[in-house]
């Protein structure tokens, strides 16, 4: 049987620390403070899960106010000191789910991260993954190469024959003006189609989260940044979290280029593996535009768990799946708002016909 016990984070991790566990960024308190700084959102607290009377795993939660309701979200949690059978896992988000419910009446729900789908929902906003590509880093320059497909060798040897670009780590020179880093991500997200997140996002996490916890590295030619990469550490660990390249950039590889001499130097500086964070699969069909970048990396990829949801109160919850099924509803087709009117009247014709 499974019994909660909430706490702060900080006393998770020294918890954690002495299970031997290895935190994911997300589950630290760094990455709770700096969650903290952003809008609509605050650290939740902790979860101690434990399994007649023993610990088996810890999650750190993030408050989220969002439309009018609050979800708690553990990215990348529950981390378990063992891997749960279907069943164990299971028992889990129930307990849970009943000890959120009667420690924090408001919430509407759990997004956590899990293999096993009974009693789970689909996510009602975000892109979630089950499978990523993480780099060993072990070996040095040679082996790093070594391990990546023949297409990705093929564009790094062409990227250091043909580009004029120079590769640094620039983590302070981004925290004293990140304008330039910036720019090249508006030219990014115009080019790809999205919307990058405000200027002071990005300068918050570097600056909360410090050298420790997070890199910038760019490639500059003639002086001017043409693409750059963020990635977060933890426990000698890296995530590939942000990067942005402009058009130049991308048609002589300098991006390959860059996460190649990235992991060359997060690996002779002790870091053991770089987790390229999600790449497409038939779980996420929406990110397979990032297979083709992201698979030249590594001969292979790695199934994680993705991010579920769990109503905490299943009343509201499904309220809001209706919402977001109307929604994406009128998204595909915005001339759908008058249809059920008009099905309405074809209807009541039909029926005066037949009398």
């Amino acid at each position: 049987m499974f019994s909660c016990e909430k706490t702060d984070v900080v006393r998770m991790e020294e918890l954690a620390h002495q299970a031997g566990l290895a935190l994911p960024i997300e589950q630290t308190s760094v990455w709770a403070d700096f969650q903290s700084r952003t809008p609509g959102r605050s650290g939740w607290g902790a979860v101690l899960l434990r399994r007649d009377g023993r610990l088996a795993a810890v999650l750190s939660l993030i408050e989220l106010h969002t439309h009018g309701y609050v979800y708690l979200f553990s990215e990348h949690g529950p981390v378990w000191l063992s891997t749960p059978d279907a069943r164990q896992e299971q028992e889990a988000v129930e307990a849970l789910r009943r000890f959120v419910r009667r420690v924090d009446p408001r919430i509407v729900f759990l997004r956590l991260s899990l293999r096993q789908q009974t009693g789970t929902h689909p996510v009602l906003s975000t892109i979630p993954y089950d499978t990523t590509v993480i780099m060993d880093l072990s070996g040095g320059r040679d082996q790093i190469l070594a391990r990546m497909s023949k297409h990705g060798r093929y564009d790094v040897r062409q990227a250091l024959r043909k580009s004029p670009a120079v590769i640094a780590e620039e983590t302070d020179k981004a925290c004293a003006d990140f304008t330039p880093y910036y720019a090249t991500m508006e030219q990014t997200a115009r080019r790809d189609g999205f919307t990058a997140a405000p200027d002071a996002y990005y300068d918050t996490l570097l600056r909360v989260l410090g050298r420790d916890h997070c890199r910038l590295y760019a490639a500059r030619e003639q002086g001017h940044v043409t693409a750059w990469l963020i990635v977060t550490l933890s426990d000698n660990r890296a995530v590939y979290y942000f990067a942005s390249s402009s058009t130049q950039a991308q048609r002589t590889n300098v991006p390959a280029l860059l996460l190649f001499e990235t992991a060359v130097d997060l690996g002779s500086q002790g870091c053991t593996q770089l987790d390229l964070m999600g790449v497409g699969s038939d779980f996420s069909p929406t990110l397979r535009g990032l297979n083709a970048f992201k698979t030249k990396f590594a001969k292979g990829t790695v199934a994680v768990a993705p991010s579920r949801d769990v109503p905490v109160r299943p009343g509201l919850y499904g309220l809001l799946t209706v919402v977001r099924r109307v929604r994406d509803a009128l998204r595909r087709d915005p001339s759908a708002a008058r249809k059920p009117s008009q099905a309405k009247t074809k209807t009541a014709k039909n029926s005066a016909s037949e009398r």
